[in-house]
């Protein structure tokens, strides 16, 4: 079984999402284990794969034991690993928090979560562990397709927005697509190790550029890029809080992963025409980062701050590709981590609040620390962390891209980051001055004194209480991280 590994992370959740109507038809509460099986062994697969790659080398897993570059592999290299580890988690976590809205739906709405959930879990699983570009875009429609029926799940204007996201998540694909299609009229290849050989010669050409202009433009798309982003603020504004903090969390994330893939080990960070697109992309990224923090501290709506936010956090991962150099890929690398922790953990806050108080404006907040603790101690350090805080994990991806702009004498990114954390400090002190220094009217402090319930049922607050904690031991423990694992991710590096 353990040779089974690589495939076991992407298989065991892509059954269970085909079974899982047919399983809620006959019992809920046996679909829900068949879920969380799915989702741990999918966790504990990657966890085995991850060690590995770190142990052995990277770990290449030929389907049908057809060898490259004719059959499609899986590679669990450090990065990859990681990124499954992360997904698997992540997926696994909010798939316990689900269980408090989804409990009282019926048969049917269970079952279509399920099977859409676990099919997203496997198409992202299956975009980082896949070593074949095509294949890569098979599980992007299959993670894109299922995150649109999750969205619009939400109601009517969940439904407005999943439709937009239809429509500019199929351009996005199909520039991936394009890009793909000059890349295997180029090289006559589909696997990511035989094209970073055969391009090689070629990327020079005006073929190899297009092909990666559209790649970047495709994938800038589903990662939310600015100015590509307007798909993402109402998409994660209405979506439903059984499914968006895995959604935000996660999705944007894997998208960007695969940029730093093609970027950093098929063509090259030094090649050709790269270094010009590159710089291209980090003074975008960099506007995007400023544009947006403001664009967040203008919004009243917690969950649309944090849509927002998310685009320019999404920014500094752009801005570590454009570096191009081994601090910029640890910090981006490092960023795509961190945030997608924290950001789960966030709107895994909201929808607790949601849940509790059936608000989310954050003037409603007021005195929410009394009558949810933990969930708001989970909140402050996901806050602390997004502003770049120690000992949280925010600050240590910031410092690696600020030493990568460093080398690179690149001296407006650091202000552009420095910027960009005082205004995070903004909006996120908006929500903290509310939680924890305002009053609540006299009507609703007597009735949340008079509340002797636990602040939210077990299933929803450890989770959130898991994801706050984890937000400040990655922070503690990166330096083992960076030097254990994101070293050894960087071509080049350890192995």
């Amino acid at each position: 079984m353990k040779e089974q590994l690589p495939a076991l992370i992407v298989i065991v959740p892509l059954l269970i999402a085909l079974l899982s109507p047919l399983v809620a038809y006959f019992s809920t509460r046996l679909l829900r284990g068949l879920g969380l099986t799915a989702a741990a062994v999918s966790f504990v697969s990657a966890v085995g794969a991850l060690g590995h790659a770190l142990t052995k080398g990277p770990w290449h897993y030929y389907f049908g034991n057809w060898a490259p570059p004719w059959g499609i592999e899986y590679v669990i290299d450090p990065l990859s690993g990681l990124m499954a580890v992360l997904v698997s988690f992540l997926s696994l976590v909010v798939l316990i928090y689900t269980d408090s809205f989804l409990r009282e739906e019926g048969w049917l709405k269970q079952g279509i979560h399920y099977a859409l959930y676990l099919l997203l879990t496997a198409g992202l699983l299956g975009m980082t562990v896949t070593g074949d570009v095509f294949n890569l875009y098979v599980f992007l429609e299959i993670s894109s397709l299922s995150a649109y029926g999750l969205i619009a799940s939400g109601g009517y204007k969940a439904t407005v927005s999943a439709f937009r996201y239809v429509l500019v998540g199929t351009v996005g694909a199909s520039f991936y697509l394009l890009g793909v299609g000059y890349l295997y009229a180029i090289t006559g290849s589909l696997n990511m190790a035989d094209l970073t050989v055969r391009l090689q010669p070629l990327l020079d050409s005006q073929a190899v550029l297009i092909a990666m202009v559209l790649i970047l433009v495709g994938m800038g798309i589903k990662m939310a890029l600015f100015p590509l982003h307007g798909w993402l603020p109402d998409a994660y504004t209405y979506s439903p809080p059984a499914a968006i903090p895995f959604i935000a969390g996660v999705m944007t994330k894997v998208m960007a992963y695969v940029l730093l893939r093609y970027f950093f080990f098929i063509f090259g960070v030094l090649n050709g025409f790269v270094p010009l697109v590159l710089e291209v992309v980090g003074w975008i990224a960099a506007l995007g980062i400023i544009l947006a923090s403001v664009m967040a501290i203008a919004q009243s709506d917690f969950r649309r701050m944090l849509a927002f936010s998310s685009v320019a956090q999404v920014g500094y991962i752009g801005l570590g590709l454009s570096l191009g150099n081994m601090f910029g890929f640890i910090g981006a690398v490092f960023h795509i981590i961190n945030h997608a922790i924290m950001k789960c953990c966030l709107f895994l806050v909201a929808g607790g609040v949601k849940w509790k108080t059936g608000e989310h404006l954050i003037e409603k907040y007021a005195e929410m620390s009394r009558r949810m603790p933990l969930t708001m101690g989970a909140f402050l350090l996901g806050a602390f962390s997004m502003v770049g805080i120690p000992p949280t994990a925010g600050f240590f991806s910031k410092w690696y891209l600020i030493l990568g702009a460093i080398e690179k004498d690149l001296w407006i990114y650091v202000v552009v980051i420095i910027l960009s954390s005082l205004l995070n400090a903004i909006y996120f002190f908006r929500v903290i001055e509310q939680a924890y220094l305002k009053k609540a009217p006299v009507a609703e402090r007597e009735k949340f004194v008079e509340d002797k319930k636990p602040e939210l049922p077990a299933t929803m607050l450890v989770p959130i209480v898991v994801l706050g904690a984890c937000i400040l031991v990655v922070g503690i423990l990166n330096e083992p991280l960076v030097s254990n694992i994101l070293l050894m991710a960087f071509p080049g590096g350890g192995l």
